[in-house]
């Protein structure tokens, strides 16, 4: 017995003039999962949050959504969708419960059942000691929580975040995920989020990496990282092109110069520093070996670093 997917994309395309901000991507979300769409700035993630999150229609390309049609069936859609914008959308003035409450009446919540949403959503979200606490005393992290609480008021199938770790520090932006990976569990809601950090996929399940609007990775973080295969040495030098251009000759392998850097993927390569050392005596002011990354993945798709297309996007 097969399970359809929570999202399917079909060559979906999207323009501004002649700016091109998706290109035909296509990919599946499978239900029950955390999967995170991760790319620099500029890539095309905003636009593909506002189109799964029904706020603009798709200009090509097939979109369904818990199995309903994105254009012929946007009621039905949006009855099982939860959406946490990237912008903040609490009161300050207002407590967490406060907060809470008034999005609970939108969906039209009242009485026990309501109070019983706001209870179970406080404790979920380890919120119950914080209820009665204005927004604007609390941290980030926290108001972040609530924002997710905001979220989960109509039961949703299907958690759309975008860059919900904006502007938290490292410690609440743990937290975050452990708060998402709960839900997952306890309440078997479909995750999807957008972020610009490459360091948060190491938590979902399965991610896509856009760059320039194309997918140009897809799968989970440990088998993208297998993909590069071998370890991963920099070494920096006075003269990064002459010197990867006679690693290329003297040892037949490939050779990158990124960010003034001469980088190579080899398998062991611990024992391909004293190769090089040697081979190379004063070429190599220091040299540094590691496991692949998520970022050697995105450098062996693009050709270029992360943050160097979030410069130039």
């Amino acid at each position: 017995m097969t399970t359809d997917p929570a999202i399917r994309i079909t060559k979906l395309s999207h323009h501004y003039g002649g700016r091109t901000a998706l290109n035909e991507i296509s990919f599946d979300v499978a239900a029950g999962e955390i999967f995170i769409l991760v790319g620099p700035n500029g890539g095309g993630k905003t636009t593909l949050f506002r189109v799964l999150s029904t706020l603009i229609p798709p200009q090509s390309g097939e979109i369904q959504i818990l199995g309903c049609d994105l254009i012929r069936q946007q009621a039905e859609i949006r009855r099982s969708l939860g959406v946490v914008f990237q912008a903040p959308s609490l009161d300050r003035k207002l407590t967490v419960i406060e907060n809470i409450r008034y999005q609970a009446i939108l969906y039209g919540l009242t009485g026990n059942e309501r109070a019983k949403r706001e209870a179970e959503l406080l404790e979920q979200l380890g919120l119950a000691d914080r209820a009665g606490d204005l927004v604007e005393t609390l941290s980030g992290g926290l108001k972040r929580r609530v924002e997710l609480a905001k979220g989960m008021i109509p039961h949703p199938r299907l958690l759309l975040l975008d860059e919900p770790s904006t502007a938290l520090d490292p410690g609440a932006r743990s937290n975050l995920w452990e708060y998402l990976t709960r839900l997952r569990d306890e309440t078997g809601v479909t995750i999807a989020l957008t972020s610009h950090l490459l360091e948060e996929a190491e938590r979902a399940d399965h991610m896509a990496i856009l760059d320039t609007g194309s997918i140009v990775a897809l799968d989970t973080p440990d088998a993208l990282r297998a993909t590069v295969g071998g370890d991963s040495i920099t070494m920096q030098s006075s003269d990064p092109q002459a010197l990867a251009s006679e690693v290329r000759q003297k040892f037949q392998v490939e050779a990158k110069v990124l960010d003034k850097n001469v980088r190579l993927e080899l398998a062991d390569g611990h024992a391909w520093i004293a190769k090089l050392v040697e081979a190379f005596p004063g070429r190599i002011d220091t040299i540094t070996v590691g496991k692949p990354t998520l970022e050697d993945v995105f450098i062996a798709k693009t050709g270029h670093r992360f943050w160097q297309a979030e410069t130039t996007s």
